[in-house]
């Protein structure tokens, strides 16, 4: 499984990324940018998924993770990003809400 850290995630620029926590967490505070298709819910919209390559976070880390892992096994692109959103908030890197 690829990954990346916080702080490779905050020089990336143009490759799409996936907050695959649910609503609630997400409209707590999210990273600039992310989209939000939930762990529960992403088999269903899988059409919403980007067609190239595109990043992968959640809380910690561990959701994303296995989000990745399946959608690897289907063929995607996709790349976790270790930490997750509690690392970014911790790292001082700007939030939505």
């Amino acid at each position: 499984m690829k990954s990346i850290s916080v702080q490779q995630l905050h020089e990336r620029d143009g490759v799409p990324l996936i907050d695959v926590r649910e609503p609630d967490e997400f409209a707590a505070g999210h990273v600039p940018g992310a989209v939000n298709v939930p762990m529960s819910s992403i088999g269903g919209r899988l059409d919403e998924l980007p067609d190239g390559a595109f990043d992968v976070i959640c809380q910690a880390g561990g959701r994303s993770g296995r989000v990745v892992e399946a959608l690897e096994a289907r063929g995607y692109d996709a790349t976790n990003v270790d930490g997750g959103t509690g690392e970014w908030i911790a790292s001082g890197y700007p939030v939505e809400r």
